[in-house]
């Protein structure tokens, strides 16, 4: 299949997805944790993948995920339909902003828009998936707030500057950092994103460096560690 893509547990068609699978979905779907995540939401779910790899690592969790995009939201169903978590995944065609449930989530994960009010991309569907404006992260926050346990955490990943955005509104909601992973093509390179962990507590926060390389085209051990329950390369 042209456009498939082939993971040790599971498989993604990515026909009809505006955003394909990048590095930064497959790294949260590794990195993002609970203790205990018996209800799990994943926003913005494009090909599905981060909610197919936290169906995969949290096998007692019913799984949801949240699609703006009418085609890429019947792709993402199709890929969750056809994997062995298919009877606890479900997805839904929808924006955050009206998505409601009946009990709060454990564990609420985001790899959102990031080009605030920056240039639109001339293709529409493919400029909804990687722009937005910055009315979007306040209102992102506010669903994620309403629909979080107050034991829950919120991940997402981000380029510096909109993390820091992000960090900045989300105290208005009592969100406040608990995980701060900087990530970095290597050693010699500035972060290129964050990963970070919201929620509710006051616990200082936990800063992290992962390095995705350690030589041009060697991934680092962290890095293969952290993916090799997932890509059939590792």
């Amino acid at each position: 299949m042209k456009n498939a893509f082939r993971f040790k547990q599971f498989e993604i068609d990515q026909t009809g997805c505006a955003m394909k699978i990048n590095t930064d979905g497959v790294l949260l779907g590794a990195v993002a944790d609970k203790r205990v995540a018996s209800k799990v939401l994943d926003v913005g779910t494009g090909t599905g993948v981060i909610a197919l790899m936290l169906a995969q690592r949290f096998p007692g969790a019913v799984v949801h995920a949240v699609e703006i995009d009418e085609q890429a939201a019947l792709a993402a169903g199709k890929n969750a339909e056809g994997s062995p978590f298919s009877g606890r995944l479900k997805v839904f065609h929808a924006p955050i902003e009206t998505y409601a449930a009946e009990e709060p989530y454990d564990l609420i994960v985001s790899n959102p828009p990031y080009f605030v009010n920056d240039l639109k991309n001339p293709e529409h569907r493919k400029g909804i998936a990687r722009h937005t404006d910055a009315i979007f992260f306040e209102q992102l926050l506010n669903r994620v707030d309403a629909l979080l346990s107050r034991d829950g955490r919120f991940w997402f990943i981000l380029p510096v500057k909109q993390s820091m955005n992000i960090i900045e509104l989300a105290a208005a909601y009592g969100l406040r950092p608990a995980v701060m992973m900087h990530i970095h093509s290597d050693e010699e390179k500035p972060e290129i994103r964050q990963i970070v962990c919201l929620d509710y507590s006051d616990a200082p926060v936990q800063h992290q460096n992962l390095y995705i390389y350690a030589a041009k085209g060697v991934y680092t051990d962290t890095y293969k560690l952290l993916l090799k329950d997932f890509f059939l390369a590792f």
